[in-house]
C-alpha cells in the first residue's frame, strides 16, 4: 500500500536562476575543453550574459544544447543576435543537430565539456562557482515546510546529479531523492516514483515535460505545476492544458491546502 507523500521540484529555472552559471560554464568549456576554430574566447565575454541566450534558454532540454547556442552566439562569422535568432529557434532542434554534424561534434562530448567545466570551477573556487547561482527563496522555504508536513521532497533535474547536490547543500536544501540526467527521462523517473510515493504535485518549467508526464498512463495522475518564474517561452503560458496549472512563487503555499 502506498502511504509515502512525495513532492518534486524541477531544478534549474524552479529551485535556482543558474543564467549566469550557463554562460559562464559554456565559455569556458569552449575555452579549455572543446575545440572550435570559428570561436574566440574574449574574457569580456564572462562579465555579462548575452541577452540573445536568456531569451532562447527556455528552448533548451539538456545542457549540451546550451553550448550550441552560446556558440553560435560568439562564433566569428554570421553569429545569433536577437534579430537573427528566430530562424534558428524556429527549427531549433533541426539546427542543433547541423551545428553538431558541422562542427563533427557528438552531444555526448559537448555535455562532457561542460561537466569538465564546472568540475573544473569547483576545484579551483568552489564558492565562486556556487555564487553563480541565485535561489528562489520562496521555494526554498516552500521544501522546509513541505517537510515539517512530513512530505518527502525529490529533484529531478537534466543536470548532472553531483553537481544539483553540492549546490543543493550549500543552500541548506537536503532532498530525500536527487536524480541527474543520468537517471534517464523525468517521464521514466516519475513513473517508478509512483509506484512508491503518493505524488503530490511536480513543479517543472518545461511546459513539454509536464505535457509529456499528463500524457503517461502511469503519471497522468501527478499534479502539475508550471513554474511561472522559470525559463518559459512567450507561448507557454498561453491555452495550457487544464491538467497542468500554472502557479507563481507568491501562491506555493497554497499547495499545502490541496
Amino acid at each position: 500500500m502506498i502511504s509515502q507523500k512525495l513532492f518534486l521540484f524541477d531544478f534549474d529555472g524552479v529551485i535556482v536562476d543558474g543564467m549566469n552559471e550557463y554562460w559562464h560554464s559554456s565559455l569556458l568549456a569552449f575555452e579549455k575543453y572543446l575545440n572550435s576554430p570559428n570561436v574566440i574566447i574574449d574574457q569580456n565575454l564572462y562579465k555579462q550574459v548575452s541577452n540573445t541566450f536568456i531569451e532562447m534558454r527556455p528552448w533548451v532540454k539538456y545542457g549540451w544544447e546550451m553550448l550550441i547556442i552560446v556558440h553560435q552566439i560568439i562564433k566569428r562569422e554570421d553569429p545569433l543576435n536577437n534579430q537573427t535568432k528566430y530562424d534558428f529557434l524556429n527549427r531549433y532542434h533541426q539546427n542543433c543537430q547541423k551545428v553538431l554534424l558541422d562542427n563533427s561534434w557528438v552531444s555526448e562530448e559537448l555535455q562532457k565539456g561542460l561537466n569538465d567545466a564546472r568540475k573544473y570551477q569547483i576545484n579551483k573556487d568552489f564558492d565562486s562557482w556556487i555564487n553563480l547561482h541565485r535561489p528562489f527563496y520562496e521555494v526554498i522555504d516552500f521544501i522546509e515546510k513541505l517537510k515539517k508536513e512530513n512530505i518527502k521532497t525529490g529533484v529531478i533535474t537534466t543536470k548532472g546529479r553531483i553537481f544539483a547536490g553540492k549546490i543543493l547543500k550549500k543552500l541548506n536544501i537536503v532532498p530525500e531523492l536527487i536524480f541527474g540526467y543520468e537517471s534517464g527521462t523525468k517521464v521514466k523517473i516519475t513513473s517508478n516514483l509512483s509506484r512508491e510515493f503518493e505524488i503530490m504535485g511536480f513543479i517543472e518549467d518545461r511546459r513539454n515535460t509536464l505535457i509529456d508526464i499528463k500524457q503517461n498512463a502511469l503519471t497522468s495522475n501527478i499534479p502539475c505545476y508550471l513554474a511561472d518564474w522559470g525559463y518559459l517561452k512567450n507561448t507557454d503560458r498561453i491555452k495550457l492544458p487544464h491538467e497542468i496549472k500554472l502557479i507563481k512563487l507568491d501562491s506555493l503555499e497554497k499547495l499545502l491546502a490541496i
